[in-house]
């Protein structure tokens, strides 16, 4: 069989064994491809004529077994590979981690500078919630002058961020923190603060299909509404930022519930490209307010 009729296969597999997708592509044929090309040890990049080549028994039987454990095991297929791709960056991952996904992604490169002043000088910056590193690593790559402190609770997950930073030859400019939010994080303030946390409400995890939930699930699950790190977050939050400072987050479908418990902040919502607009940005000086209104 050739390699273009595998691909044709696999595609009628996705379908019959109702894969789910989203975690590194949103088409089978995407997917499957990419799963096709690592397990031949061809490139990613390999152009249409790659479709007439004709396998060997041996790399028959390779894409066969491959194809199994993202089928029919429903192994993601990022944990088959040990990579995923992101902001055009290849990242290691497996299963102590979720896998690389956020529109930060879209948001960074044009939408946030705006809100700084002077982009250039921003020396400071938390990616909380780090999990692989990938915030961390793109945050550093973005704002050049700047320090970034990667911070998550998962001890394993930061040995997979670890690992990242040091592919990226970051180490020097990004330091990983074991920290329940700012808990254990010595006393800094931050030009930017930025987390993509667990927001899916309890019930809603329960509920994903099985390769989402081969992910860890503190990586996912936000309590009951969705909103319990986040709640903390912000109000950390308040003392962690230099005036002029921001707060960004990631919320998934919580904006509504967001809205209903910090509209007062004023939260800015950032566009995506899907429509979903679901991170949005806090300024500093709201999150003062907040807590000076708190104390009185």
């Amino acid at each position: 069989m050739t390699l273009g009729g595998f691909l044709r296969r696999a595609e009628r597999m996705y379908g019959e064994k109702g894969a789910a997708l989203g975690q590194i592509a949103t088409e089978a044929r995407d997917e499957a491809l990419y799963l096709i090309l690592f397990s031949l040890g061809l490139p990613l990049d390999s152009d249409a004529a790659v479709l007439q080549r004709r396998l060997t028994a041996a790399e028959s039987g390779a894409v066969e077994g491959v194809l199994r454990r993202r089928l029919v095991d429903r192994v993601p297929a990022a944990y088959i590979t040990g990579e995923a791709w992101l902001g055009g960056l290849r990242f290691k991952v497996d299963e102590r981690v979720l896998i690389p996904r956020s529109y930060f992604v879209e948001i960074l490169p044009g939408q946030v500078d705006p809100w700084l002043g002077r982009p250039g000088r921003v020396a400071s910056v938390a990616d909380v919630c780090t999990g692989s590193g990938c915030l961390a690593v793109l945050l550093a790559r973005h704002f050049r002058a700047a320090r970034v402190d990667g911070i998550d609770l998962s001890a394993g997950a930061l040995e997979v961020a670890a690992a990242n930073v040091r592919r990226h030859r970051l180490s020097g400019r990004i330091r990983l923190l074991e920290s329940d939010l700012f808990a254990s994080v010595p006393a800094r303030r931050y030009d930017v603060i930025l987390s993509n946390p667990p927001y899916e409400p309890s019930a809603h995890v329960d509920a994903l299909p099985e390769e989402f939930r081969r992910e860890p699930r503190m990586a996912l699950d936000g309590g009951p509404d969705g909103l319990d790190l986040i709640r903390r977050l912000v109000r950390q939050s308040a003392a962690r930022l230099k005036p002029g400072g921001i707060l960004m987050i990631e919320v998934g479908g919580g904006r509504a519930a967001f809205e209903a418990e910090f509209g007062h902040l004023e939260p800015h919502w950032f566009h995506t490209q899907d429509g979903s607009d679901c991170v949005c940005l806090v300024q500093a000086a709201r999150l003062a307010g907040r807590q000076a209104r708190a104390r009185s």
